[in-house]
């Protein structure tokens, strides 16, 4: 491991730039910054060697050095070779963490840059995996995943006897699905007025409901398509027209992809698109056992942004929570309740 470089990122000057950007991120994260608060001096995460393939982005900084805050050795590459904001993983490599990202890896660059976080400066391998999407796991074989695609392989290496170690299923922990999710894409910015114009959402889970929201707030006119019907049927009682993409693909002016599979939008859909057509992806592109997160955590990740939104939470007396059956700390709600 001699020849390990340090890290890898376009451009170190940048990492003034990207910590001026990562110092306004941090007061958009009030979770993180309490979760610094709260286990800075314990460090609950010592010994803990945490490889990261997560976009690497202000606001994975804010994790990143959330988790270095409380402990953990952690090394990192993007699960997106064109997420990469190069100034957050300037930022990054000059704190200190080993990064391997840069925007507009090649295929050969981006498996290299993974493989760089497997083992550590002192030879020792990763033991714990934070992963977006499979990619990281498929190269370990081993493990927390936070997003539907990588989940569906979890499962997926579950059902065929390859995961070979315990799984936490990040992605369907209510925090993360109703959440992140559903509010979190709804986070982006665009140099194109959308007002007007029509929209296409291919997929109407978590994501895809925020996605259709924030194109109709911006004023464009959404058509939704789907494979479920229960989603489909949900589209349709939130008023958005609901068709194949072989129809939509002659209406739409913006296509959004949000379903994590492959060939949602093929040659003879690009074909019969409009001139200036916008196609963009939201999402992840193409014992043992795969395990939630308990209620009680999901409701402390809720609880921790609370103070910052200004929110004051009501609180069972005794009598309360003896009438309904519940601990008057928690949890509140049953596993199966879907919020």
């Amino acid at each position: 491991m001699s020849d390990k470089l340090p890290y890898k990122v376009a451009d170190i000057t940048l990492a003034e730039w990207g910590r001026k950007a990562i110092e306004i991120a941090e007061n958009e994260m009030p979770g993180l910054m309490k979760m610094r608060e709260m286990y800075s001096e314990t460090k609950p995460l010592k010994g803990a060697r945490i490889a990261g393939c997560l976009h690497m982005t202000l606001q994975t900084a804010v994790l990143i050095e959330t988790l270095t805050a409380l402990g953990a050795e952690v090394q990192w590459s993007s699960c997106n070779i064109f997420s990469t904001q190069d100034h957050a993983a300037a930022a990054i490599a000059k704190a200190g963490v080993p990064v391997y990202a840069w925007k507009g890896e090649t295929d050969e660059e981006y498996i290299w840059c993974i493989d760089q976080t497997l083992y550590f400066a002192d030879g020792k391998p990763l033991n714990m995996i934070l992963d977006d999407g499979g990619d990281l796991t498929n190269r370990i074989k081993g493990i927390s995943e936070e997003t539907t695609t990588g989940v569906h392989n979890l499962y997926k290496m579950k059902n065929e006897g390859t995961l070979k170690v315990p799984a936490i299923n990040v992605n369907d922990s209510v925090t993360k699905s109703k959440f992140d999710n559903l509010y979190g894409c709804r986070e982006r910015a665009t140099d194109v007025m959308i007002a007007g114009k029509v929209a296409v959402v291919a997929g109407y889970g978590d994501v895809g409901k925020g996605c259709a929201q924030a194109l109709r707030a911006f004023g464009a006119r959404v058509i939704v398509t789907e494979i479920d019907p229960i989603n489909a049927l949900q589209a349709a009682m939130e008023g958005y027209e609901v068709t194949t993409m072989d129809e939509a693909c002659k209406e739409g002016n913006i296509f959004v992809t949000t379903t994590g599979c492959s060939d949602i939008v093929e040659g003879k859909h690009f074909e019969e698109m409009k001139d200036d057509s916008i196609v963009c992806n939201i999402g992840h592109f193409d014992p043992v056992g795969v395990y939630f997160l308990p209620k009680k955590l999901d409701e402390a990740v809720a609880a921790a942004h609370l103070d910052k939104l200004g929110v004051k939470l009501t609180k069972l007396t005794e009598k309360q929570a003896k009438y309904l059956g519940l601990d008057k700390e928690g949890p509140f709600k049953p596993d199966h309740y879907r919020y």
